[in-house]
C-alpha cells in the first residue's frame, strides 16, 4: 500500500473523515503536524535532542519531504528554542500537507464559492485504501506484540493521544490502552509532552487574551 512517506501526511489522512468529507479535530491539527514533522526528523536522525532543544544533525538527505526539509532548515538557521516553541510557531504547515497530499494523489481538492462571497477548499479521498491501512497500523501498535511496532506507527497512536486526536483515538480507546500509549510515547522522545505542552500554552494565551 502506497502511503505518505512522513508522518504529517499520514497524521493528516488518519484526522480526514471521509464520511463527514472534512477534517476533524481541526483545533489542534496545526500543532499536532508541527509535532508529527519534528517527531519524524527525530526519528529519521536529523534533529537530536540537546538540553531540551532541538538540534540538526548533517545535512538532509535528497529527495527529503518538503515539510520536514522547510522545518529542519528553519532549525538549522535560528537560535536554539525549545521543542514546545517550535511546535506552536506560527507556521501553515496544515495547508502545506494538505497541498502536498493532493499533489501525490492521496486527496483531491476542489475550491468552491459560498455565498459568492467566500472560497472554501472541499477535501475528497482519492483511494480510502492508504487511510484503512493507517487506521490497521494504529490498530496493530495498540494491540499487536511490541516489538514488531515501528517507530513511525508508534509515533501515530502517541502524538494522536497528545493531540487528542479522536479520529484516531476515541476516548474510550484511550483510556483502555493507556499503559501501552505511554509506552508507544518513548519511540517520540519528548515530543509528545511538549505537544501537551504547546497546546496548553495556546489555550491559556487564548483565554487571557
Amino acid at each position: 500500500m502506497d502511503l505518505p512517506a512522513a508522518l504529517p501526511g499520514r497524521l493528516f489522512l488518519l484526522a480526514f473523515d471521509p464520511a463527514r468529507g472534512r477534517l476533524t479535530d481541526r483545533r489542534n491539527l496545526e500543532l499536532l503536524l508541527r509535532a508529527a514533522a519534528l517527531t519524524d526528523l527525530l526519528q529519521r536522525g536529523l534533529l537530536e535532542d540537546v538540553n531540551g532543544r532541538p538540534t540538526a544533525v548533517g545535512s538532509p538527505p535528497a529527495g527529503l519531504d518538503p515539510v520536514l526539509a522547510g522545518i529542519l532548515q528553519q532549525i538549522t538557521e535560528s537560535r536554539a528554542r525549545s521543542w514546545k516553541s517550535w511546535i506552536g510557531a506560527r507556521r501553515r504547515t496544515t495547508t502545506a500537507v494538505r497541498d502536498q497530499l493532493a499533489a501525490g494523489g492521496w486527496i483531491r481538492l476542489e475550491e468552491r464559492q459560498l455565498l459568492g462571497l467566500f472560497s472554501t477548499v472541499r477535501i475528497t479521498e482519492h483511494d480510502g485504501r492508504s487511510r484503512k491501512a493507517l487506521a490497521a497500523a494504529v490498530s496493530t501498535a495498540l494491540r499487536g506484540p511490541l516489538t514488531r511496532v515501528e517507530p513511525a506507527d508508534a509515533a501515530l497512536v502517541a502524538l494522536a493521544d497528545a493531540a487528542q486526536l479522536t479520529a484516531v483515538l476515541p476516548r474510550r480507546t484511550r483510556r483502555e490502552h493507556r499503559e501501552r500509549i505511554s509506552t508507544l510515547a518513548t519511540f517520540c522522545g519528548p515530543l509528545p509532552r511538549a505537544l501537551r505542552q504547546a497546546i496548553t500554552a495556546r489555550d491559556t494565551a487564548a483565554a487571557t487574551g
